[in-house]
Parts: structure tokens; C-alpha cells; sequence
């Protein structure tokens, strides 16, 4: 029984060094390191604060290296230089371009939606002409008497030429509105 108290006793011993070198052996992330305006050294996770000059930092994290500035006089052959210069910042569109960017988009949008909404009324009168041309063929094909009302407004019987032409007429309509 006292081998395994001292069994366990070991290997909880054997457990927690190796616990306590895995951490030690963790480096630490992102440590900044800088002196501040009093001249103290201060180690921290996070960046200093703003307005601390480069100079004073002493360390970053690898992810946060500065980026290297090439200042050359003026005069010398910049040109010649330019290849190994870094690429000149990408300047974005003003803001008065971005809010008249803004307007022509809502426009779209509005124009589009009118649009969608004539095209519908016109499709609406499509399929509305289109019920009423298939009736109105349907009362030509019947062969029961129709009138017409004349220029005086009396009401006039339709001969069968002139049944024959209404039908031509009223077949186009179909073809034209039945889609």
C-alpha cells in the first residue's frame, strides 16, 4: 500500500513539472515592450499609447513591424529609386464623391422600381385584353346573331364578311396579347 501512495506521489510530482515547463516554455504573444515619458521600461500585451515615439519602442510583436519610410532628398533621382520604393498609398474617393455614388444607386433603385411596376400594370392589360379577345372569338365562332351600333348609334346586324373580318381582327389581338 505504501508503494502505490508513493506511486501516485511521483507521478503527481512527474505531472506538475511537466505542467510548469510546458508553461514556461510558452512564449508570451504579442508582448510590447517601451520605455514611457518618464523613462520606465513597460512590458504589455497591448501596443503603447498613441503619441509614444517609435524611438522608445523597444520591441513589437513580429506581426506588428513597422513599415519602412524612404525619405530621399529632394533632387536625387527618385525615379530611378522607384522600383524599391514602397507603392504610394491608395487614395479612396472623396466624400462628396461617395454620397453622389450614394444618390445615383437610390435613383437606380427608384427607376428600377418604377419600371418593375409599369411592367406589371402592362402584363395585367395583356392578360386582361387577352380574356376578352378569347370571349369575343368565342361569340364571332358561335354563329348567333351580333350587332353593331352604327354612326347614329342604331344597332346594325353583321353580314358574314364582316363577321370574317372582326374574327381576322380579333385572331391578331390573340397572337399579340396571348403570350
Amino acid at each position: 500500500m505504501m508503494q502505490k501512495l508513493r506511486a501516485r506521489l511521483q507521478l503527481k510530482r512527474i505531472s506538475l513539472l511537466a505542467l510548469l515547463a510546458l508553461c514556461t516554455a510558452m512564449p508570451a504573444q504579442a508582448q510590447w515592450k517601451w520605455r514611457d515619458a518618464t523613462g520606465k521600461l513597460q512590458f504589455s500585451d497591448l501596443p503603447p499609447p498613441q503619441g509614444t515615439p517609435d524611438k522608445d519602442i523597444l520591441q513589437r510583436p513580429k506581426n506588428q513591424q513597422p513599415q519602412r519610410v524612404i525619405v530621399l532628398p529632394y533632387g536625387t533621382g527618385a525615379s530611378a529609386n522607384a522600383a524599391s520604393a514602397p507603392p504610394a498609398p491608395v487614395v479612396g474617393p472623396s466624400k462628396a464623391e461617395l454620397e453622389r455614388q450614394a444618390r445615383e444607386k437610390q435613383q437606380d433603385k427608384e427607376a428600377q422600381a418604377r419600371q418593375k411596376e409599369l411592367d406589371a400594370k402592362e402584363a395585367e392589360q395583356r392578360r386582361d385584353n387577352c380574356v376578352r379577345a378569347k370571349e369575343n372569338m368565342k361569340l364571332l365562332q358561335d354563329g348567333a346573331r351580333l350587332t353593331r351600333n352604327n354612326e347614329k348609334g342604331e344597332p346594325v346586324v353583321m353580314d358574314e364578311r364582316q363577321r370574317a373580318e372582326e374574327m381576322q381582327r380579333t385572331r391578331g389581338i390573340i397572337e399579340s396579347e396571348c403570350r
